[in-house]
């Protein structure tokens, strides 16, 4: 196993970890879809700028576009729930909850074995310690939640056409299509450039959601795909609600109590439990 993809995928991690608490302080001063119409189109402005240093053009043929246009549907679903969530729950809940999406995969894929069951009843049982439901579903939490089903679809979408065409086109394409769609629903919520106040604070979040984690890491994400096994890859995403829930605490002050970090545990634990296990690595999950 090459250590570089791995290492990039650790530094990608971080890169997502970290958008979590700077995307909680952007909504105290913009609203979701306009932070998130923002972040893509830097994401996206940041990606032109580079393919054109290298003079890479992009694929418009039917069938590239055709695969992009589906993960992208999956890509706005999850960024759209989860950033929609942030605005009501914890940055650290963010986390962990959309950290359910790598048990999620092989659920979703129909590996049925002993581990993928072991690593559910684990995510379920520290979802539910998590957000206890019985004190009042928090509505982020059921947002985040359906943006970590999204994710997971997405990453199986990942998987299966990522083989089918390059990386820059397959990855560009999707970035101007979520722009292009996330257009609509700024406008509609209200958004005017000339309105919004760019403070340092949301500057960095800008930078650090747009061009690390939109632009950087989702390229870096796409790419390792193509090295790494895709439980090695979970794998060491797993460890992005543990990184979250600390940056969040540095930068948030946010607290856990006892039951929630019991519940983050487990849900980890899941995750650990549920990113090792077994799949084949060339298969097209999308194909029966």
């Amino acid at each position: 196993m090459r250590p570089v993809p791995q290492l990039a995928l650790l530094l990608t991690t971080f890169i997502w970890a970290a958008t979590f608490p700077a995307t909680k302080l952007a909504l105290e001063q913009v609203l979701p879809f306009s932070f998130l119409f923002l972040r893509f189109l830097l994401g996206t402005i940041a990606v032109g700028v580079v393919l054109a240093g290298f003079r890479q053009a992009l694929k418009g043929d039917a069938a590239t576009l055709r695969m992009a246009a589906i993960a992208s549907a999956f890509l706005f679903v999850g960024y759209a729930a989860q950033t929609v969530g942030l605005r009501y729950t914890t940055a650290s809940n963010s986390a962990f909850i959309t950290a359910l999406y790598v048990v999620l995969v092989p659920l979703f894929l129909r590996r049925f074995d002993a581990r993928l069951w072991s690593a559910l009843a684990l995510a379920v049982a520290g979802l539910w310690l998590l957000i206890r439901p019985s004190a009042g579903i928090q509505e982020g939490d059921l947002y985040t939640l359906a943006g970590a089903v999204a994710f997971a679809l997405h990453i199986i979408a990942v998987e299966a056409y990522t083989w089918r065409s390059d990386i820059a086109s397959f990855s560009a394409w999707q970035l101007v299509m979520v722009t292009g769609v996330l257009a609509g629903p700024a406008v509609a919520e209200g958004f005017r450039p000339e309105a919004i106040t760019f403070t340092p604070t949301l500057l960095w979040a800008l930078v650090i959601s747009g061009v690390g984690a939109t632009a950087l890491a989702f390229f870096v994400q796409v790419w390792a795909q193509r090295h790494v096994p895709a439980q090695r890859v979970a794998l060491i995403f797993a460890f992005e609600p543990a990184l979250a829930a600390w940056l969040a605490w540095l930068v948030l002050g946010e607290q856990l109590d006892a039951a929630g970090w019991m519940g983050s545990g487990l849900v980890t634990a899941g995750v650990l439990v549920g990113a090792t296990a077994s799949a084949p690595r060339h298969h097209d999950p999308l194909q029966p």
